[in-house]
């Protein structure tokens, strides 16, 4: 799927620069591979496929967004726009 946009200005810049300042070292390798299988994937079924990113949507007043684990803390969110298979508002944020 194509990612719309990015919220989160480090990780923008880490998608379109490869510049790591605003995020922690060892979290660099993860985040690489979740931002590759999300622009690889066709369906949001796929993201099931990976038990180890806990992925599942979240409910309430954002109810639609789907959460990934990155760390014990810090989770990647995002909307899918299904009409256009897009990635949007790609977050990564602090759940604690």
């Amino acid at each position: 799927m194509k990612i719309r946009n990015v919220v989160h200005k480090g990780l923008r810049r880490f998608m379109e620069n490869d510049h790591r300042a605003a995020l922690q070292p060892a979290v660099v390798p993860k985040l690489r591979r979740i931002l590759s299988f999300l622009q690889d994937m066709e369906r949001e079924e796929e993201l099931r496929t990976v038990p180890s990113w806990r992925a599942h949507q979240l409910v309430g007043d954002r109810k639609g967004v789907w959460s990934l684990s990155v760390t014990k803390n810090r989770r990647i969110t995002f909307r899918v726009d299904r009409m256009e298979s897009e990635i949007i508002d790609l977050d990564y944020e602090d759940c604690h």
